[in-house]
């Protein structure tokens, strides 16, 4: 990622000059985003209270329903959903943030300042995918404290983070792309019901053999659905590495779509600020 935002000032610098800018601008994303608990808690907690009224509702439906063939617990079925849900409702914290240094004039103060154009990208992203791994983490251990366990092990534990740091890339891109693009925290916000729409659209909660019609249709042709589907299998069946790369391919290449419109809206923010 970075070399994906070049800018006159990026060539003047050095490239260890540019690492320890993004680096530095990386932590301050992780310690603002770490300071708001109002932003990052309600990404844990609402996951865990969909997965709890799940269970409870439809714990039993594991045992007849299909689509659910070697799921012993309906958690082990929503680890995968969880963290996906957690991580596309925290990844928006890099748009807001994004957002709030525009209008505080903190963005001006870095384009006027030696700082390369790559970090003023790069740094919120990397914060956004190291929270992602860390929210992965923690449903990881607390869904293992209720008796989930990954079939793959200790692999399929380190695949399920490298998704959901992918996949924070992705969230975070596209918010960090309206954030350039808008200067608008609300036009960020916005994005909350499009993803949730998304999420509940495909199988994320629900395997694709139980529905039916139109919401069957669209959930088989959601690339939500692909990529959770490829970890899921990593956690009830076990380690399979196909399953893996269709998974982490399609959030690949979601994240470098994203990464690349977040890019041009950079280039277009900066042409309007000189």
């Amino acid at each position: 990622m970075a070399a994906a935002v070049v800018g006159d000032r990026d060539v003047g610098l050095g490239a260890r000059a540019v690492v320890e800018q993004v680096r530095a601008l990386g932590l301050r994303s992780i310690r603002g985003t770490l300071r708001q608990p109002q932003v990052w808690l309600p990404g844990l907690l609402f996951p865990m209270f969909i997965a709890a009224v799940n269970t409870s509702a439809m714990g039993k439906a594991v045992e007849f329903l299909p689509g659910f063939d070697g799921v012993d617990s309906l958690l082990d079925f929503l680890l995968v959903a969880s963290i996906t849900q957690s991580v596309l409702f925290g990844g928006l914290a890099a748009g807001t943030d994004t957002t709030t240094d525009i209008q505080t004039g903190f963005f001006d103060r870095l384009l006027a300042s030696p700082v390369s154009r790559t970090s003023i990208l790069v740094g919120r992203l990397m914060g956004a995918s190291v929270t992602g791994a860390l929210q992965a983490l923690v449903f990881i251990a607390l869904y293992g404290a209720f008796g989930v366990r990954i079939a793959a092990g200790v692999p399929g534990g380190l695949l399920l983070v490298a998704y959901a740091m992918v996949l924070a890339l992705v969230i975070g891109g596209f918010a960090a792309l309206l954030a350039l693009r808008t200067g608008s925290a609300e036009a960020v916000q916005n994005m909350f019901p499009l993803t949730f729409i998304v999420l509940f659209m495909s199988s994320a909660f629900f395997p694709t053999e139980s529905m039916e019609g139109s919401y069957r249709s669209i959930a088989s042709h959601n690339p939500l659905t692909w990529m959770v589907d490829g970890m899921r299998y990593q956690v009830i069946v076990g380690l399979d590495w196909s399953q893996a790369a269709m998974s982490l391919s399609w959030t690949a290449g979601l994240a470098v779509l994203a990464i690349f419109g977040a890019n041009r809206a950079l280039r277009a923010r900066l042409r309007r600020a000189t």
